[in-house]
């Protein structure tokens, strides 16, 4: 019997050095060569190869392509809602459709470019009065903004030494102190801006065809055909546009194509329920 105190003695001290030896060997096997000492500019391309091999072996959509996405399906789902409820008027009369839509269309993308084009410049103009306000800070009191640092770092989460010797260190290079209360205080870091005018054509494009994809039916027939057609690629363009948008989550496509599927389906029964409630209404032209 291995019940008497002696033996469970010395079973508890085998398992807790089996527990030792396997943490070791897992360090021995995961642990990467120390990093060579390096200046500011070769860190940043080591750093740029580390995130790549790590980007390779956990694929994630490019920042742009988030963007497009959204903007495609604002263009999409509102120029659909336009079209709906003016062939819902109408009757699906292609001529009275395609004035409103491709005026939809085109007003929708500027809008949106304009709009990511502003944000983006407003984003950087928000980042250099971030890094103006910290330098006159650390001019005025340099001592006041290692102690705001260390706080700041203590408060999400470091041990209050380790706080204390990481701001000290920061502080050791002023403009990378600077940068270092910008992101942590005010949460703005120059590597998550974007281009204004790469925001500005991304935003515009991917809603032109977004909205483009509700008109095209009516270049080529009217009437109920044309709603069917354009009731249906619609559809299937939200189901696309749905399913490409869960490469930025952990969803399944299909979950996400059917979930803005069905937002599409509802949009389009509403705009046009009230398209033919307000063309019974005013006259239908």
């Amino acid at each position: 019997m291995l019940l008497d105190e002696p033996t469970q003695i010395i079973l508890r001290e085998v398992i807790a050095d089996e527990n030792e030896h396997y943490k070791a060997l897992s360090g021995l096997i995961r642990a990467r060569p120390p990093l060579p000492t390096m200046d500011g500019t070769q860190a940043k391309v080591a750093l740029a190869a580390l995130l790549a091999a790590r980007k390779k072996r956990n694929p994630e959509a490019a920042g742009w392509l988030n963007d497009a996405i959204y903007a495609a399906h604002d263009g999409l789902g509102s120029i659909f809602g336009i079209v709906s409820g003016v062939a819902g008027a109408t009757f699906g009369k292609s001529h009275y459709v395609l004035i409103a839509g491709l005026a939809g269309m085109v007003g929708s993308a500027l809008s949106t470019g304009i709009g990511a084009y502003l944000t983006s410049k407003s984003e950087k103009e928000l980042y250099v009065a971030g890094l103006f306000r910290e330098r006159r800070a650390v001019d005025y009191d340099e001592s006041e903004s290692r102690e705001v640092l260390a706080l700041t770092l203590q408060v999400r989460g470091l041990p209050e030494d380790v706080a204390g010797r990481l701001a000290h260190l920061l502080a050791e290079n002023k403009e990378g102190f600077v940068k270092a209360l910008t992101r942590i205080g005010a949460n703005l870091s120059e590597e998550n801006l974007s281009n204004p005018w790469v925001a500005a054509l991304t935003g515009f494009a991917a809603t032109a065809i977004g909205a483009f994809v509700p008109i095209i039916p009516f270049f080529f027939m009217s009437g109920v055909p044309a709603i069917t057609f354009a009731a249906a690629i619609s559809l299937t363009a939200h189901f696309a546009v749905g399913a490409t948008r869960s490469l930025m989550t952990v969803r399944p496509w299909w979950r996400s194509g059917l979930e803005l599927t069905t937002f599409g389906a509802a949009e389009g029964i509403i705009t046009f329920s009230i398209g033919m409630a307000l063309g019974q209404l005013l006259g239908t032209p």
